[in-house]
């Protein structure tokens, strides 16, 4: 199944820029009316808002940063900030999130090596590439809007030699119950490196509607991808050696001779949104509150990663002999899901589902030397069933969640619970459980290439992974996190004695954890923002999950308000550290990260 989604948006803004040097007023443009003689201030923004001159263009005078709301796929209301913090800074990067635990590569928008170990996420296999995926936005990174006026967000970031990042978000409500929200960020950066050039673009178009009578309401977003990366093997052993060295010669990393420059790799999506749902009762009671909702989901995607490489290399073994390399795979998804949820206040929220899932993942691109197709491809139709139930009370909240396939040729399950138990108005603490049975991605199962060390079908067991983790937050005292992983049946790519690459299962247990402490400390004018994460693996021994003991984040900085309070800043120095370890190694190929236990990275600030 091949799905062609397009959908063309052409919009224009005007955007008009002013200054001023008073603070703002902490009320709405209507009370600032009421209560003040306006026309005796003499500031710019001030004076379009005079008694004398006319308000028709303002929409909403009673507007408020508290009527901005951002709602995610999980229907929690985020009012949107403004305010300036450490935690900000941390997102202020190509990701937009805090990147504690990854290492990037040395361009922006490659991809990053981690420092933690990350488990398998959710109950369907996926596509494979995950090196690829970083910067892939999933359904649940796709947030909605409801905004009293136009709303509009900008970042920007200068990359390395002739790099630029922009990340764009306009939204609008054209009604109280109608918004929409389009959002692009794109990147282009060449690098220190030769032949190591990123490109990256993510357009989003969401939109959400309820009705007048507050019984249906609707969620829907298009996603359209293309992350795009030159690759060039690494730097050959020698480079590194004089590098290493310090050899003054090879201080310029431009003149660093790479395995090869005729290489790229692209991962390519398109994804339509449909989230709908319907009120059927509506029980007001002052002693009881009673829902009952219908709904329904569909998601439809289309989804491609491309290995190109206009010559063969014996960097990846001997190839079918084709003039070039053209490795291409599809995957193509439909999902339905249908839903029903019973909620009551006496009761808490249940949430029964089923999950329709129609897979299509092919190698269609491979042909033999007498142009004859040699493909294989997995089709496969997947029915699950769960639910979910949340009870909400005034000093704690607990969840559960189930879901399990009844159908297909996947089989897998998923179960956890989680108890939130707050302690007083700073301070909660959460107790959660999580276990997952599920196949490993189809990358791991099935590759086809033109080079013929990249080909296999394998039959793997599920990957079973049990999750417990402690959670203490508290603004005042400090925030602790404690995560325990045991895996059975792990899968992980390997590269053996001659040289190839290929997936493996581990039929032992394997144990993994985690705990990180994080506290801010202010004295007058100056803070210093800490966070340390230790982190042991049971398996020193195998070598099969490498990462760092320990990882340090400290940030030290000077904040004051200056020039009559108009301008606040903070100014400082972040201190980043991660003890030495075996750093997984990067296959361009598959777009993989593989073990190797042979060179140790870190140890340095």
């Amino acid at each position: 199944m091949r799905i062609s989604l397009s959908i063309v948006f052409v919009f224009s803004l005007s955007i008009n820029l002013f200054s001023q040097n008073i603070d703002k007023p902490n009320m709405s443009l209507r009370e600032l009316k009421q209560n003040f003689d306006i026309t005796q201030l003499s500031d710019s923004l001030m004076d379009s808002f005079t008694i004398q001159k006319s308000t028709k263009i303002l929409k909403n005078l009673d507007a408020k940063i508290e009527d901005y709301t951002i709602i995610n796929q999980r229907n929690d209301s985020l009012k949107v900030d403004t305010s300036l913090t450490i935690e900000k800074f941390y997102k202020l990067n190509y990701l937009r999130s805090d990147n504690f635990e990854l290492i990037e590569f040395s361009n922006t928008g490659h991809t990053y090596n981690s420092l933690s170990f990350v488990e398998s996420k959710g109950l369907f296999p996926q596509i494979g590439s995950n090196a690829k995926h970083y910067n892939y936005l999933k359904t649940n990174d796709i947030n909605y809007y409801h905004v009293a006026t136009p709303f509009t967000e900008l970042m920007y970031r200068s990359a390395f030699v002739q790099g630029q990042l922009l990340d764009a978000l306009f939204s609008v409500n054209t009604s109280p119950r109608f918004n929409f929200t389009i959002s692009r960020k794109g990147l282009r950066s060449l690098g220190n490196y030769q032949h190591f050039l990123s490109s990256s673009s993510n357009f989003r178009f969401s939109t959400n509607y309820n009705s007048r009578n507050s019984k249906y309401f609707l969620k829907t977003h298009y996603v359209n991808q293309n992350l795009f990366s030159e690759e060039n093997g690494g730097i050959r052993e020698d480079d590194i050696s004089n590098f290493e060295s310090g050899n003054t010669e090879f201080i310029d990393r431009s003149v660093f001779d790479p395995q090869f420059e005729n290489a790229d790799n692209t991962l390519h999506g398109k994804r339509f949104y449909l989230n709908q749902n319907y009120l059927i009762k509506n029980s007001l009671d002052s002693l009881n509150t009673r829902k009952w909702s219908v709904g329904n989901i569909i998601t439809l995607e289309n989804k491609y990663y491309q290995f190109k490489q206009s010559t063969p290399n014996e960097y990846f073994g001997e190839s079918t002999g084709f003039n070039q390399i053209n490795d291409k795979v599809s995957f193509d998804t439909f999902l339905v899901n249908f839903n029903t949820s019973f909620s009551s206040s006496k009761l808490g929220m249940t949430t029964f589902f089923m999950n329709y899932r129609d897979v299509n993942y092919s190698y269609e691109n491979l042909v033999d030397i007498d142009n004859n197709y040699n493909y294989e491809s997995i089709i496969d139709e997947n029915f699950s069933f769960g639910l979910n139930y949340l009870f909400k009370k005034e000093n704690y909240i607990l969840d559960f969640q189930f879901e399990s396939m009844l159908t297909g040729d996947v089989e897998g399950s998923l179960i956890g619970a989680g108890l939130l138990l707050n302690i007083n108005s700073d301070s909660n603490i959460k107790f959660s459980f999580i276990n997952s049975d599920n196949s490993p991605d189809y990358n791991y199962i099935v590759n086809n290439s033109s080079y013929l060390n990249y080909n296999w079908n394998n039959l793997f067991k599920n990957i079973n992974t049990t999750k417990y983790i402690l959670n203490f937050s508290s603004d005042k005292l400090f925030k602790f996190n404690f995560e325990f992983n045991n895996i059975l049946n792990y899968t992980y790519f390997v590269k053996d004695v001659s040289g190839i690459v290929l997936p493996v299962q581990e039929f032992n247990n394997l144990g993994v954890f985690k705990m990180n402490i994080s506290k801010k400390i202010s004295f007058n004018k100056f803070a210093i923002d800490n966070r340390v994460q230790f982190q042991k693996t049971g398996d020193e021994s195998l070598g099969i999950i490498n990462i760092p003991e320990l990882i340090l984040r400290n940030t030290f900085y000077y904040q004051d308000e200056l020039f009559k309070k108009a301008l606040f800043l903070q100014t400082g120095f972040t201190f980043n550290y991660f003890s030495e370890f075996y750093m997984n190694s990067y296959d361009p190929l598959l777009s993989e990260f593989y073990v190797q236990n042979n060179k140790l990275i870190g140890n340095f600030p």
